[in-house]
């Protein structure tokens, strides 16, 4: 049976575990977090020497798997045995061991939590044996998850936690983090072992426990360079160029080009309402009013002829086809190039 992560986690909070779990797919962060918990919940400390059984996919086959989990417990109620690399076992993907799988899962031994750990890929659910996980096991579908579902994930794990969070924090997380859920969840983290009492989070939070500055950061750049500002966006990276390790040129250079690609999406709508373009970019609907702005300062012709311009600081940044240049000037130069 297919569950959400918030249904599966929610059971096992109640104390309800099922004889087989399947957690595949994309999002490791929701696989992590399902296999963590029952493998520090779901067993009393006393209980995990003789009961608790690690594997890892590259070392064993379904044999292996399945005599493990046909082992009864001792002096226990019942017994884990995880399974982390799943995908990796030699012959999941084999008849032979595929045969074995189905077999166990029409008929699971009750005292065993049998859990397979299958990151970074689905099982192919045409496959008989994905329909007989499916029919028999919990199963986790772990989607990867879109840039425009962070703010309203980080708003939730927050909830979760008791406390609560500004729009400009998550704004800042959001631009500066990205959709890495695992990093996310360790600096959320950071932040909320700072106070003993649930509280609000602020853009001020985030700068002192994650080291984010509010002043010069990528999204600070993409907001002057959407707003033209000039200034602001020479500052910010004078600050890159006196920081080159935090601020890497790189990264910077495919954030103004994923701006700039943006800005011609919006150009090729008719319907500019929020939603719509919130919807095309792929982006939650606190960035929507900074999309329209740029594309009011940048007409369609200044977009295409910005976009060769940031091909062309992409070659320099790589030292092709350029004399020799700082990263910090090539930095400067594009962005003149930019707004003027």
């Amino acid at each position: 049976m297919a569950k959400k992560f918030e249904e599966i986690i929610a059971d096992l909070k109640k104390g309800q575990y099922a004889p087989i779990y399947l957690l595949h797919g994309e999002e490791s962060y929701f696989i992590d977090q399902v296999a963590d918990y029952i493998e520090k919940n779901a067993l009393a400390e006393s209980e995990k020497g003789f009961n608790q059984t690690i594997l890892y996919g590259k070392d064993v086959d379904v044999a292996n798997v399945l005599s493990q989990a046909r082992r009864f417990p001792m002096m226990s109620e019942r017994q884990v045995v995880i399974v982390k690399e799943a995908k990796d076992i030699q012959d999941f993907n084999k008849e032979t061991g595929q045969s074995l799988m189905e077999a166990y899962l029409a008929s699971p031994l009750p005292s065993t939590i049998l859990v397979f750990a299958h990151k970074y890929k689905l099982l192919d659910k045409r496959t008989k044996l994905a329909k007989a996980f499916y029919k028999h096991a919990v199963v986790l579908e772990a989607k990867k998850i879109y840039e425009n579902q962070i703010p309203d994930w980080i708003q939730q794990y927050v909830r979760a936690q008791g406390f609560g969070i500004e729009d400009g924090a998550v704004k800042l997380l959001t631009t500066n983090i990205g959709t890495n859920l695992e990093r996310m969840a360790h600096e959320i983290d950071k932040i909320m072992i700072n106070f003993k009492e649930p509280h609000r989070i602020t853009e001020g939070h985030v700068q002192k426990f994650v080291g984010i500055s509010k002043e010069y950061n990528v999204f600070e750049l993409q907001k002057a360079l959407s707003f033209k500002d000039h200034y602001k966006a020479i500052q910010i990276a004078n600050y890159f160029e006196a920081n080159p390790k935090s601020n890497p040129i790189l990264p910077v250079i495919t954030t103004i080009f994923n701006l700039y690609t943006r800005i011609l999406q919006v150009h090729q709508q008719k319907d500019k309402s929020d939603n719509n373009i919130a919807s095309v970019l792929g982006v939650h609907r606190f960035f929507v009013g900074e999309y329209l702005t740029a594309a009011r300062n940048y007409p369609l012709r200044k977009v295409i002829q910005n976009i060769s311009h940031i091909r062309d600081a992409d070659l320099a940044s790589k030292k092709i086809n350029t004399v020799s240049t700082t990263d910090g000037q090539v930095l400067k130069e594009l962005i003149v190039k930019l707004i003027n």
